[in-house]
């Protein structure tokens, strides 16, 4: 375990790096840092960080510059996250609120973030899976043909086109709406398909019985659809402005994040509930050995239905980032809560 002084150097060397993008060497951490001790100590304290793995030095007659170890210790220590200013977080609300839909929602979440940290921001839908069922409708698009809309508590709108066996009147549509909304509105998806199975023998005529059935099937196929996992990405232009942070190409990086199965593995990765940062070589992804990834779940009712975060160096501002990251998905959340 290192001693608090050395963990207050490790602090200095993170924050000066991440400010100035210079090694950092003992005489600057001193001028620029209440550390209470002379040079000397520091110096011998570097030694110790150095030889601990915390710490670096990328050239000879260099400073040091924070290792993977020591962004990580920096992290797990840390007292608190960066707070937004008032100014900010009205920002948040007033740009957030102004959302029409959930593909408003979701784009605008993605501006947000890549703005606020000047990273890559990604942003996954809410998943189906963790939903409840709002509303479902049913309108009559021709005799035999039907249009199934499913309504997310989340704000998500799913649209299928039904094609019956029979003509299905006016009347009986108007039923098994009532009847299938009685059922399901308000229940978690994974326990509607228990919640209608019999919904078909509650008609008596077998002609409408088949057209329940069809229609019930195309309720299910919905829910359970592999590629429900959708995420949004903005602002990989950020990562231009880090050309010293990748120290062999930016390439590796871009290809990682057109991978949508990779990003959603590293959302995948983060915890539930509370927040997740990944750095350097924790990322399982080659491409993403140099990044640090800050993600955290969002939602309404204190349930995370989807995750947000953002990608970028790990030569990060992690506390501002963590702030702006946990602010937005609390935003987000109270959003899709109202919706």
């Amino acid at each position: 375990m290192l001693s608090e002084r050395r963990l207050e150097v490790l602090r200095a060397i993170v924050q000066d790096y991440v400010g100035t993008e210079e090694p950092v060497g003992s005489k600057a951490l001193t001028e620029r840092h209440k550390l209470g001790v002379s040079p000397a100590t520091v110096r011998n304290d570097m030694a110790v960080l150095e030889e601990e793995g915390f710490i670096a030095q990328p050239h000879t007659s260099a400073g040091r510059i924070p290792t993977d170890k020591g962004y990580r210790l920096f992290v797990d220590r840390l007292a608190g996250v960066k707070p937004l200013s008032t100014p900010e977080r009205r920002a948040i609300h007033n740009f957030l609120d102004g959302a029409v839909d959930l593909d408003d929602v979701v784009g605008r979440t993605v501006r947000l973030l890549a703005q606020l940290t000047r990273q890559v921001a990604v942003v996954q839908y809410p998943s189906l899976t963790r939903s409840t069922v709002r509303h479902v409708e049913l309108l009559s698009l021709a005799p035999a043909r039907l249009m199934l809309v499913l309504i997310t508590d989340t704000g998500r709108v799913e649209q299928r086109v039904v094609d019956c066996p029979a003509p299905f009147g006016e009347a009986s549509l108007a039923d098994l709406r009532a009847r299938l909304n009685s059922r399901v509105v308000g229940r978690r998806f994974a326990d509607v398909p228990q919640l209608v199975q019999d919904l078909p023998e509650s008609f008596e005529e077998l002609e409408d019985r088949a057209t329940v059935s069809t229609v019930l099937a195309t309720l299910l196929e919905t829910l359970v659809e592999e590629h429900e996992e959708r995420l949004m990405i903005g602002g990989t232009a950020n990562l231009t402005r880090f050309g010293p942070d990748f120290p062999l190409m930016i390439r590796p990086v871009l290809e990682a994040l057109e991978e949508q199965v990779v990003l959603l593995k590293l959302l995948g990765e983060a915890k539930e509930s509370g927040m997740t940062v990944r750095i350097g070589h924790e990322n399982a992804h080659e491409g993403l050995s140099s990044t640090s990834v800050v993600s955290v779940g969002y939602g309404s009712g204190g349930e995370a239905v989807a995750k947000l975060g953002v990608v970028g160096p790990t030569r990060m501002d992690y506390p501002g980032t963590m702030g702006a990251v946990r602010a937005v998905a609390r935003y987000v959340g109270q959003i899709l809560a109202e919706s």
